[in-house]
């Protein structure tokens, strides 16, 4: 399982990667790795307010579909509107292509209060 260290992990299985006054989300590879192949994604409306756990979107494979959720507070400033056509890219490259949306945090501090990479193996491991 691929854990990048520079990134941060919600427990419900999202990234959070913080770019410039950005945060880049998508799902982690162990969440991709259990949903399987996956066959198409529900990506919010940009200018949307999320609340921290709030539903962001959905992902559903050949064998379910599951809710994304929100890691930190803010604004949907864009979405990867490539996974429209291309929502394969959530398992081929989960960390890089296959990112979800772009959100503008209320509180840009709050990234740090997410698992790390260390925390994160724990819990998906334990």
């Amino acid at each position: 399982m691929n854990v990048p260290e520079d990134l941060r992990y919600s427990e419900d299985h999202e990234w959070a990667r913080t770019v410039d006054d950005r945060v880049r989300v998508g799902i982690t590879d162990y969440a991709q790795d259990a949903l399987g192949d996956v066959v198409f994604v529900d990506l919010p409306d940009e200018g949307a307010t999320l609340e921290v756990k709030g539903k962001l979107g959905e992902v559903e494979s050949t064998k379910s579909v599951s809710d994304l959720y929100a890691p930190i507070a803010g604004q949907v400033v864009a979405v990867n509107t490539a996974l429209t056509d291309a929502p394969e890219l959530v398992n081929s490259d989960p960390y890089g292509a296959g990112w979800v949306c772009e959100i503008a945090p209320t509180d840009p501090v709050s990234v740090a209060g997410l698992l790390d990479a260390s925390a994160y193996r724990q819990l998906t491991e334990g």
